[in-house]
């Protein structure tokens, strides 16, 4: 595999003054067919589409609520404790005390995760679905978000791997490297595309399950397993993970992926709770 010099534009257009960034434009596009595919699973259950229609508005704030606030508190809480508002508000304020728009430099997906678990707990409460069938169907719709936002990470060129130490890998000249570091993104988004399929194919093999949480389990299980594994060979993102890895083996990442894991296994085992609030209870 050639050595590939990665030096894209952050913006994929603008009209004007107006700027659309890849980064963006990833979200958008990975929340849209995470929509459609939604959308299409309730027609084939024949779930009212009345009941439908909250469910992105729920999705969408609390993937961005939860993914901010985790990345703030599970990898900058020092920092922005003592700058609260740069939580909610996307600038920063210069050493000179003058705000700057920056957008929101910092979405964790471990918290996106969790925000939604949250919304879609609302979701449950305001629509009487059944939760177990809510959280199946969005175990089938997610992976493919979460392609397109690694896909969006690419063209930022960040969240980058390690340097592969030979001729293989992306030169992400943005960053200032001169020499090739492991593509993590790109792995990242094929397996996230991967287990879309996947998830897919298990839906159609076996639509029983829909309601018993195995399907919310397998997308938990292997997003998160993978997550884990493809950390060895990523960047920390914060410099005080070195010290963590010197210490436990293991960097931020990993250490919150595991109780998603083991949560994901649970559910595609059929656990107790996931028994009680299923359909089958």
């Amino acid at each position: 595999v050639p050595m590939i010099f990665w030096n894209p534009s952050v913006e994929a257009f603008s009209v004007g003054p107006f700027s659309v960034r890849w980064y963006g434009l990833c979200w958008c596009i990975g929340l849209a067919l995470s929509y459609m595919t939604a959308y299409y699973l309730y027609k084939k259950q024949k779930i009212a589409e009345d009941k439908f229609e909250p469910l992105f508005l729920y999705c969408f704030v609390g993937i961005i609520v939860g993914a901010r606030l985790g990345h703030c508190l599970f990898y900058e809480p020092a920092y922005f404790l003592a700058h609260p508002l740069e939580i909610v508000l996307p600038m920063k304020q210069d050493p000179a005390g003058i705000w700057r728009f920056t957008g929101f430099a910092g979405l964790a997906s471990h918290g996106g995760t969790l925000g939604l678990m949250v919304a879609l707990w609302l979701y449950v409460r305001k629509t009487k679905i059944n939760l177990m069938r809510v959280l199946d169907n969005i175990g089938i719709a997610t992976p493919i978000a979460a392609c397109f936002i690694r896909i969006g990470n690419l063209m930022n060129s960040e969240i980058v791997g390690k340097f592969t130490q030979s001729d293989y890998g992306f030169v992400f000249v943005h960053n200032g490297d001169l020499l090739p570091r492991h593509p993590a993104q790109v792995y990242e988004a094929l397996a996230y595309l991967l287990i879309f399929f996947i998830g897919i194919a298990l839906y159609r093999r076996l639509p029983q399950k829909v309601g018993t949480g195995y399907f919310f389990g397998w997308c938990l299980a292997s997003i998160f397993a993978f997550r884990f594994i493809v950390e060895f060979c990523k960047e920390v993102q914060e410099p005080w993970e070195v010290q963590m890895q010197q210490f436990i083996g293991l960097d931020q990442g990993q250490l919150l992926s595991i109780p998603f894991l083991l949560l994901g296994a649970y559910c595609m085992a059929g656990g107790k709770w996931c028994r009680k609030l299923g359909e089958q209870a």
